[in-house]
């Protein structure tokens, strides 16, 4: 057995944090009684590609260029992969990538070499939104051919992940296995889960941040819900073979997701926004330091888990990575999320607030308004926006304090915020 931990990264699509419970994911609630479950971790940019990006760099988005979909990785910076291969790790991505077309370049074709961030191993699709559906599609291997495969999208993507582990290697490795569930299928605008799923869902109870707004959760809850579920039974799956090969005493599995989906309830999609519905995700590690360490309610941030994945493997982190490592124990006093596409944002993430600033549309400018504020203990559902209330009038000026500190510690200049003209409630 190596001294060195081998990995498992099991990545999720837009996946809520509140999906993860006994009766949805039975699997993934009894792996974080055996390691950690992080209750309280949020996204650092609440859409798929830049949110990816965050993690193979280590970097927020401004920094890494990636600031909206369809902007491919700098080739020339440095990556956690690249990371893993210098210190003797086999690396081993399948999957969702995002990170190589611009636009849709690898829409229908593989993404070459120079553009996978380093990884060694690889089975996967730039845009597998676009490449498959709920039950086939098209991945991608090492040397750009087609696999082709048919049956539940999910299944077959542990399918593909229980073949590597079964490859026998001498090296320690790390796998990143990437599903696109529950994200909507872009194709059909749906969200397809395995057949019958949604019906063991069809009275479950509706979040309280969704519950009478606009938006599309009535038709499609109970189908995402069947998503998760099925993502949870092939974490069994993974689980299961590493324990059967005797590889899971020295195995690290991480399950987190890239940002979470607020139904259109906050805006014309899915993401891009400060709401939990938007940045509120799972996070759930087992094994090594984390066994049994059950619940805990330290606030994390996206951007914090490539330092921790390095730092479990005994790899110095560089310099320019801008997030803490779990081990480190230092306490966040929030967590900072630049949001793109819909609007041009910056939020700070405390306990207990949430407060955010827009620009609008214009990326180039350092003139924001205030755009919310939130009481989450005293507003669980985000009902009420507090930006312009007096009596939270010093709250927003500290929430303020901490969201110009994080863009400058970011890289981003201070900006200008003006007062919001009030246009609603939420």
């Amino acid at each position: 057995m190596s001294e060195k931990p081998n990995i498992v990264f099991i990545f999720s699509d837009q996946q809520r944090a509140d999906t993860i419970n006994s009766e949805v994911t039975p699997n993934l609630t009894e792996l974080a009684r055996d390691g950690a479950d992080f209750t309280n971790v949020y996204t650092c940019q609440p859409v798929c590609g830049p949110a990816r990006a965050c993690l193979q760099t280590g970097m927020y988005a401004t920094k890494n260029g990636c600031i909206e979909n369809g902007i491919p990785m700098r080739e020339t910076d440095v990556h956690i992969a690249d990371l893993f291969n210098a210190a003797g790790y086999d690396t081993a991505y399948i999957g969702k990538w995002h990170l190589a077309s611009r636009g849709m370049q690898y829409k229908k074709k593989g993404v070459p070499e120079n553009l996978r961030g380093g990884y060694k191993y690889w089975l996967a699709a730039d845009l597998l939104e676009f490449s498959s559906n709920g039950s086939r599609g098209v991945l991608w291997d090492n040397d750009c051919r087609e696999v082709k495969f048919e049956g539940v999208r999910a299944d077959r993507m542990t399918d593909f992940a229980l073949d590597y582990l079964r490859g026998g290697r001498d090296k320690p490795f790390f796998l990143f296995i990437s599903y696109l569930e529950p994200h909507h299928q872009n194709t059909s605008f749906r969200f397809e889960c395995p057949p019958g799923y949604e019906k063991q869902f069809e009275n479950y109870p509706i979040p309280e941040d969704l519950k009478g707004l606009r938006g599309n959760y009535k038709r499609n809850y109970a189908d995402y819900l069947g998503c998760c579920k099925s993502l949870d039974e092939n974490v069994k799956r993974i689980v299961d073979e590493l324990k059967s090969s005797g590889l899971y005493e020295n195995t690290l599995i991480v399950y987190t997701s890239d940002h979470g989906c607020h139904f259109m309830t906050r805006n014309l999609e899915y993401k891009r926004s400060c709401h939990e519905g938007s940045t509120h995700i799972p996070l759930i590690v087992s094994g090594g330091a984390y066994k049994d360490m059950g619940r805990t309610d330290r606030l994390v941030s996206l951007i914090d888990l490539p330092p921790t994945l390095l730092t479990a493997a005994g790899i110095d982190v560089p310099e320019n990575f801008d997030g803490i490592a779990l081990q480190s124990g230092t306490e966040r006093d929030c967590v900072f999320a630049q949001i793109s596409e819909s609007h041009n944002g910056r939020c700070v993430i405390t306990e207990k607030y949430t407060y955010s600033i827009s620009s609008g549309l214009n990326y180039s400018t350092d003139k924001y308004r205030d755009d919310y504020l939130y009481d989450r203990e005293k507003d669980r559902g985000e009902r009420r926006n507090l930006i312009n209330s007096p009596a939270y009038a010093k709250e927003k000026e500290k929430l303020r304090g901490l969201l110009v500190r994080e863009m400058l510690k970011a890289g981003e200049s201070a900006p200008v915020i003006k007062r919001r003209l009030f246009k609603g409630n939420i």
